[in-house]
């Protein structure tokens, strides 16, 4: 995100540079990137002669180039933003041809998403070298909470972990998803407001009290009725709920209990926020593990990871006798509880 800003902020002081190249596997920043460039470079009236979007599945390289090279007419600059541009993945060292005679008064932009630029390629070091190579990386479910506070704050807003969790789960790790969300509810909410369970349920259609995250939390506590419950509405709903999403969750959730178990084995002094470093969790949801690390033993998590690794088998149709997914997820239930 600094880097980020750091591209922000130099365009904001016209500290322009010919070429930005933004890769990688999170279009969230690309997209931003590329929109504030195209929003900010040029005024409306500059734009009609001098900015021009392109798509990778329709240009060549060549023609590109030849785009580029143009001066623009009564402006500084011209923009040029090429969205898609990973359909040129195979023909883009072409592209290397461009610096032998480069245009100082173009901004050329690539959105190259879902890939990322060989490092030892000739071109990458012409870009590197005359332009700006940003690299968008795809943030781990821990990560989450942090670029999600940041975001809010620009904004004056604030949000209750266990939101932000619902979020997560609901909406996996797609940050564009989750920004889009985000901004539905800065629209209905007013500022300074701690966004809450409560408004992600009414808003956004999660249920706050049976998914993913309660499920977990409820094998934690080994809270048998809660549990079951869940369950019973995961199969009435299996749409929202696969059980290969549902499987991995808890399959993490004993594994990572087993690397709380193995950090306080030792020393049951750790600080919290070096357990939670150490895990990548969020130091909100360590209480899950602590709660849980008293009901289930390294044994008994070693039992259920191996058991989870049976259903996973089963669910794919292997040896299961034609059970139904919320019969296997009883099953295992009864397994854990035993």
């Amino acid at each position: 995100m600094e880097e980020v800003k750091k591209i922000i902020s130099d365009i904001k002081k016209k500290e322009l540079k010919p070429v930005y190249f933004l890769m990688g596997d999170e279009p969230y920043y690309i997209d931003r990137i590329s929109e504030y460039i195209a929003n900010n470079v040029l005024n409306e009236d500059e734009k009609s002669f001098n900015q021009m979007v392109l798509y990778g599945k329709d240009v060549s390289i060549n023609e590109i180039i030849s785009n580029a090279r143009r001066f623009p007419l009564m402006a500084d600059y011209q923009v040029i933003i090429v969205k898609e541009s990973q359909d040129l993945a195979r023909t883009i060292e072409q592209f290397d041809s461009y610096f032998s005679n480069i245009q100082t008064t173009t901004i050329l932009v690539f959105c190259f998403k879902y890939k990322t630029l060989d490092k030892r390629k000739k071109v990458y070091k012409n870009i590197e070298k005359h332009g700006v190579i940003y690299e968008s990386k795809k943030l781990k479910d821990y990560q989450i909470e942090g670029w999600l506070k940041k975001i809010l704050a620009t904004k004056k807003y604030t949000i209750d972990p266990k939101a932000t969790s619902m979020l997560v789960e609901f909406l996996g790790t797609d940050l564009n998803r989750i920004a889009n969300e985000i901004d539905k509810l800065t629209i209905i909410l007013p500022e300074g407001t701690m966004i809450s369970p409560d408004h992600i349920e009414e808003n956004i259609g999660i249920s706050k009290e049976f998914n993913n995250f309660e499920f977990i939390k409820a094998i934690a506590e080994k809270n048998t009725y809660k549990a079951y419950q869940i369950a019973k509405y995961f199969a009435d709903n299996t749409k929202n709920n696969p059980l290969v999403v549902t499987t991995s969750l808890i399959y993490n959730f004993f594994s990572k209990l087993l690397q709380y178990h193995g950090i306080t084995y030792k020393n049951n002094n750790v600080n919290p926020k070096d357990i939670a470093r150490d895990m990548k969790v969020s130091e909100y949801f360590l209480k899950d593990y602590t709660i849980g690390s008293k009901n289930y033993s390294m044994k008994k998590c070693s039992e259920n990871v191996n058991l989870l690794r049976d259903m996973d088998v089963k669910s794919k149709g292997v040896g299961a006798n034609a059970l139904s997914h919320h019969d296997l997820l009883i099953e295992l239930l009864g397994k854990f509880f035993n």
